[in-house]
């Protein structure tokens, strides 16, 4: 299992092997026009990329069907799995609340049935390891530096 800090968090100062956690929002519109959209991640070797699905909702002028969204992600075993997440009708379940779904990139969300438009929103959220030492030892030293060493206080003699 992997522990993430908050940006907020890892202001104070980072631990080293700890991850650092950057999130920023998500969106997209499934439609019969656009039917799908896949969650890519950059090639680069130090981040990882998670989407974390929040919300899927009926758009305006959703019509009176049932329109059903697929994801398609990897499973522990890295193989691909499809689950239907949500089954959205205009005037019985317009909008559901995943509450966090978090899955690792790349992952495909389809509108397997219905027209749409459905917004699938949540968050993207980018994990980098903290392997930086340095930076928490340089705080120290400038922090050593501001502070003088305290001398003991002179006693005042009795006459």
């Amino acid at each position: 299992m992997m522990s993430f800090m908050t940006d907020e968090a890892s202001d104070a100062g980072s631990i080293p092997g700890q991850s650092r956690l950057e999130s920023y929002l998500f969106s997209c519109e499934l439609s019969s026009e656009v039917p799908f959209y896949t969650f890519q991640a950059d090639e680069d070797e130090d981040l990882e990329h998670f989407l974390e699905l929040r919300t899927v909702c009926l758009g305006e002028g959703a019509k009176d069907e049932y329109n059903v969204i697929e994801v398609t992600a990897m499973n522990y075993q890295g193989k691909k799995t499809s689950v239907p997440v949500a089954s959205l009708h205009i005037s019985r379940l317009p909008m559901v609340s995943l509450g966090g779904f978090e899955l690792m990139a790349p992952v495909t969300l389809r509108l397997k049935s219905g027209t749409g438009p459905v917004t699938v929103s949540g968050m993207h959220l980018v994990a980098t390891e903290n392997d930086e030492e340095s930076d928490m030892s340089d705080d120290e030293d400038e922090l050593e530096d501001e502070l003088e060493p305290i001398k003991p206080a002179k006693k005042k003699q009795k006459l």
